[in-house]
């Protein structure tokens, strides 16, 4: 019998984690997805937030200057609208895409 589909909410769960153990995180969560799981990260991390699906950014601002939905969209979609998470971002999307194509 197949188990339950779980909805996995994550608070900055990469605090305090090694780069090396950060990548390990990421492929969890894939994991998790890929077998049906729903799984909701907040989080600051650009290396996490590129592998997401989908995206809230919350801003524009910090503070009293943020907290409004800015752009909710494909991490890709993000860095087109220029958000400051989209901005920063941008070199985080380049060399992914750079690793993934020496890698072939």
């Amino acid at each position: 019998q197949k188990a339950p589909h779980t909805l996995y909410v994550l608070d900055e769960p990469t605090v305090g984690l090694h780069m090396a153990d950060v990548e390990k995180l990421i492929k969890v969560l894939h994991r998790l997805v890929d077998g049906g799981h729903s799984v909701v990260v907040i989080e600051h991390d650009l290396d996490v937030i590129a592998e997401a699906d989908w995206v809230i950014d919350l801003g524009p601002d910090g503070g009293n200057a943020g907290g409004r939905v800015v752009a909710a969209a494909t991490p890709e979609q993000v860095v087109a609208l220029g958000t400051h998470t989209g901005v920063a971002l941008r070199a985080v999307l380049a060399r992914s895409c750079e690793t993934k194509a020496a890698i072939g």
